[in-house]
């Protein structure tokens, strides 16, 4: 059951779609200002900064939850990987060594599912938001030391840009880099690397190219504002002296 459920509670946690509903609660209907877009970075410019933040860590939490809760429900030779959920030990699935692999797919399945459900929520005609937040979430669960990397790359970007846009998308971009370069350097307990041992996490590095892949698409339309010279561009405010 555990191998299913997973995948099916991401798409349908993922699929909240916050950014609509915290935009309504002013009176707002987010999809008819900005870009249009349900995500954070929309929200924020429309809606307020308190309003922004709080739909980004919502948006993140739908994929760091269904993430946590799969590393836990599916287990590889009784050993959970990242956040530790005790009171789900009792309905964990122990997989054994030969079966790593599906463990590992359920895994990515459903950190997949829980963007999927995000950047094509049914609540939205199957629209949604770009999927960066809800992406930085599931790769909170999956991989966080990755995270704080991707976080400096598009800290970077943005302030050689000033563009959320270029920095979203170099960090889509490097993603699959870091997750190969990790398979390189992470060391097993036979001293040689993942990726020399051939035990890397072949289903993780698939994942990590489709959704810097699915994230880069979704910024098609940012691609062409930056083309044509016409992408928001987030400015400082100027102080004003009476």
């Amino acid at each position: 059951m555990q191998l299913w459920l997973c995948p099916l509670i991401a798409f349908l946690l993922g699929s909240v779609p916050f950014g609509l509903f915290i935009a309504r609660m002013k009176g707002i209907d987010i999809r008819q200002h900005g870009s249009g877009n349900i995500g954070a970075t929309n929200v924020l410019r429309v809606v307020g900064k308190k309003y922004g933040i709080t739909c980004l860590i919502l948006d993140a939490l739908k994929g760091f939850i269904p993430v946590v809760v799969a590393l836990n429900l599916v287990q590889i030779e009784g050993r959970r990987v990242g956040i530790p959920v005790d009171f789900l030990d009792g309905f964990a699935l122990n997989l054994p060594a030969d079966r790593q692999l599906t463990g590992q797919l359920v895994h990515v399945l459903t950190a997949l599912f829980a963007i999927l459900g995000h950047n094509y929520s049914p609540w939205v005609g199957f629209k949604g938001g770009k999927g960066i937040a809800t992406s930085a979430g599931v790769l909170l669960g999956l991989m966080p030391f990755a995270v704080i990397l991707l976080i400096v790359v598009w800290l970077v970007a943005f302030a050689a840009s000033r563009y959320v846009s270029v920095a979203s998308i170099a960090a889509a971009a490097a993603l699959p880099v870091l997750t190969h370069i990790g398979a390189r350097f992470h060391k097993g307990p036979d001293g040689l690397s993942l990726w020399e041992a051939g035990t890397w996490n072949k289903p993780l590095f698939i994942f990590s190219v489709v959704i810097a892949t699915l994230a880069i698409w979704k910024h098609r339309a940012n691609i062409q504002r930056l083309m044509a010279g016409t992408e928001n561009r987030f400015e400082p405010k100027k102080k004003t002296h009476v």
